[in-house]
């Protein structure tokens, strides 16, 4: 006993039924839609179908019936199946046609900034520090966010006791996953791309490394993972007299100010010698603390000459070679040069809040053009 398509039940199947059936399928799927191409597939192939169960009746035929019943029902089987099939690709062609006859867009209207999106301060900053150091002479350089701890640490002359090498300050990875015997750790400043291009390079070097970096810190002024750019200048004969020059145009040319004033103040690093905090001279406007003038100092950035045994730990002869090396955050830049105040709101992708501060795409900084797009 089988359900026809139809809804009737009938018992057993003739020549005349057998075509009959097959006739009214494919007339239904040739008038259905996609809705109704469902329905027929299910009453036709599903697991209850008039076509199943005359699949069902081979196994008690005899091998005669067999032999003679047998092609025909596949073929009726086939033939429902391709037939499906190809009105449900017509269907859908057609339903595509007809979306795309009423969208379309008019390439030759004129570009829409407000259309293209926002970029994000942190890649905007970035595009400005690569402008203004290309124009010092500088290049980019790149590394690896997963480094280990040779490089991060050991080769910048950063003891085993230091407390940077804490388990609460940096982000390891399980003592299994080490790579050549060494410690894996992301990255916790941009400081190892020095030591790998002084490694690869020979002197004299001058490139910028900016990039993410990681520690375990997270508050209105620090976040786990936040952005870093660092200098590196190797060379014969090199100062601080240099280095202060360098810092101070480049204060000038970011923060677009000829009233930069800058004070080094000595500190320690373990991979300068010797080592200075810079700070820079603001003022107050409308209750805000602005870069330029004499007012007050706030730091800025840190810096120094490379010490002797990082110049020695990447091959190079420190009696030839001298350097020094620059690091800030380009997070921090963007908050003092665009008046941001929350340092987590870089990362909580409000779309309100990337609106208000975020630059169109086409805002390319350029010296010529003006740096502050």
């Amino acid at each position: 006993m089988t359900k026809w398509p139809d809804g009737t039940t009938r018992m057993g199947f003739d020549v005349t039924e057998f075509d009959t059936l097959r006739a009214e399928t494919l007339a239904e799927i040739g008038e259905a839609d996609l809705a109704a191409l469902e329905d027929i597939r299910v009453r036709a192939l599903g697991k209850s179908g008039a076509i199943t169960a005359l699949l069902k009746t081979l196994g008690g035929m005899t091998p005669d019936e067999r032999q003679a019943k047998g092609p025909q029902i596949h073929g009726l089987r086939e033939a429902v199946t391709n037939a499906i099939a190809a009105r449900k690709a017509a269907l859908e062609a057609a339903a595509l046609e007809a979306r795309l006859a009423t969208e379309w867009l008019d390439m030759t209207l004129p570009v829409s900034a407000g259309r293209l999106g926002g970029v994000h301060p942190v890649s905007q900053v970035m595009d400005e520090l690569a402008e203004i150091f290309a124009d010092l002479g500088f290049a980019v350089a790149s590394g690896p966010e997963i480094e280990d701890d040779w490089h991060n640490f050991s080769a910048l002359n950063i003891p085993e006791t230091h407390p940077a090498r804490a388990m609460h300050d940096t982000f390891y990875f399980p003592d299994d996953k080490t790579v050549d015997g060494k410690r894996m750790l992301l990255r916790t400043h941009t400081s190892p791309v020095q030591i790998r291009t002084m490694t690869k390079q020979k002197p004299p070097i001058r490139i910028i490394a900016p990039g993410r970096v990681y520690r375990s810190d997270s508050d209105a002024t620090h976040t786990p993972m936040f952005h870093q750019i660092e200098g590196l200048v190797i060379d014969r004969g090199i100062h601080m007299g240099h280095l202060k020059w360098t810092l101070e145009t480049f204060l000038k040319a970011f923060f677009e100010r000829d009233d930069i004033v800058l004070r080094l103040r000595p500190s320690y690093f373990p991979f300068t010698e010797p080592s200075a905090e810079v700070d820079v001279g603001y003022s107050r406007e409308k209750g805000r603390r602005v870069i330029g003038g004499s007012e007050g100092w706030m730091e800025v950035l840190g810096c120094g000459m490379v010490h002797r045994r990082v110049i020695e730990n990447c091959g190079l002869d420190p009696d030839e070679y001298q350097g020094f090396a620059f690091g800030t955050g380009v997070d921090r830049l963007a908050m003092l040069k665009y008046g941001m105040d929350d340092l987590r709101a870089f990362f909580d992708g409000d779309l309100r809040w990337l609106k208000h501060y975020g630059f169109r795409a086409l805002d390319v900084p350029t010296l010529s053009g003006g740096i502050g797009a």
